[in-house]
């Protein structure tokens, strides 16, 4: 390769990492200071646990509203079991 090939690549290569590291600068900023959401801090809705069944389908307890529901998802779609009881 000669110079006039390899200085322009090298300057591509580093303003990208010096844009992505910006980028992720910016977004470790706005979760620190709330700008951003976490990823779910204790939402209305998580996942509490998963198994699979098959090959094709999986069970599932839900975390809703502080209630848990047990769910079948498979390619056919999802079926509510039903709501857990309170521990």
């Amino acid at each position: 390769m000669t110079m006039e090939l390899v200085l322009p690549l090298l300057q591509a290569v580093g303003a990208l990492i010096a844009v992505l590291g910006l980028a992720w600068l910016l977004a470790r900023l706005a979760r620190r200071t709330g700008l951003a959401a976490a990823a779910n801090p204790q939402g209305r809705l998580g996942l509490q646990a998963s198994l699979p069944l098959d090959a094709k389908r999986r069970v599932m307890v839900l975390r809703v509203d502080g209630r848990e529901v047990l769910l079948v998802a498979g390619p056919q779609g999802e079926t509510l079991l039903g709501w857990l009881p309170p521990p």
